[in-house]
């Protein structure tokens, strides 16, 4: 299934793109990201999900293909432009100095040569990170939901000031409590539509990506097995791609809520009882 969008409009285009790392292939991925949209991609592990967000983020140059930015190839973007315009949270952020946890914010604004609002672009990404009571302390001491919130200020001061960007994240929410995990999503859906920016991130929850995005990537086996809208029609390509029964329901606010099916468990029966 393949979701239509104008390509007249794409923020971000993949054009057959794949990549062979050691004996495993991924791709070809053909597809293309509008500004504003919000993109979740899911599928089980090994699936490829990574692999796809380095590919759009530059981090790795894919061996077939091609990767268009703003209409411009990607690999032609200078580093300090592609900075303006793209963010990147990977799946492991490790800072290897015991840095202050404002400065690490900061270094999502290297590549402004002059940036007098600084400081409070800094503490208003930290603040809709949830992590303004943490600027004062060193990076290498924070928790790691701590440090994944830190990580997220930096992604939010890097892009504050610009329109039609692009920010990629890798599972942004997997270290933190079920209602920070709410609260940021939420931050991350503001951030980006104030400023008409692409939203790309992996995730392994299904109603996050559901609640939060308007649409699917599904990857299985190195493949884009599906692109399709975020509502309920998508269920039968996640039992798919998941190999499980769902189930859905509503929750008293109207909001789609899906849960795995468990298949009832069969118990022994006691000694000296016929079966």
């Amino acid at each position: 299934m393949r979701m239509k969008t104008s390509t007249h409009t794409a923020l971000l285009q993949l054009d057959s793109v794949g990549i062979r790392l050691g004996a495993h292939s991924f791709g070809p991925f053909s597809l293309h990201i509008t500004p504003g949209e919000r993109i979740a991609i899911l599928g089980p592990s090994g699936a490829g999900k990574s692999t796809l967000l380095k590919l759009m983020s530059r981090e790795w140059k894919p061996t077939t293909g091609q990767v268009s930015f703003h209409g411009q190839r990607l690999a032609d973007w200078s580093l300090s432009d592609l900075s303006r315009r793209r963010a990147v949270l990977p799946q492991s952020g490790d800072v290897a100095f015991g840095l202050q946890a404002d400065l690490v914010v900061g270094l999502g604004r290297v590549a402004r040569v002059h940036d007098p609002h600084l400081a409070d672009i800094v503490q208003a990404s930290a603040t809709l990170a949830h992590a303004a009571g943490l600027l004062r302390r060193r990076f290498d001491t924070l928790s790691g939901g701590e440090q994944a919130r830190i990580q997220l200020a930096r992604v939010f001061a890097q892009l504050w000031d610009a329109h039609d960007g692009l920010i990629l994240v890798d599972e942004p929410l997997a270290a933190l409590d079920p209602g920070l995990q709410l609260d940021l999503l939420d931050s991350l859906e503001a951030y980006a539509f104030a400023r008409h920016h692409g939203l790309v991130a992996i995730l392994h929850d299904i109603n996050q990506a559901m609640l939060g995005f308007d649409r699917l990537l599904l990857l299985k086996g190195g493949k884009l097995v599906a692109d399709l809208p975020s509502s309920a029609e998508a269920v039968p390509a996640l039992e798919s791609l998941y190999g499980i029964a769902l189930g859905c329901t509503t929750d008293i606010q109207g909001t789609l809520v899906i849960a795995p099916l468990r298949k009832p468990a069969r118990r022994p029966a006691p000694a000296g009882v016929m079966a």
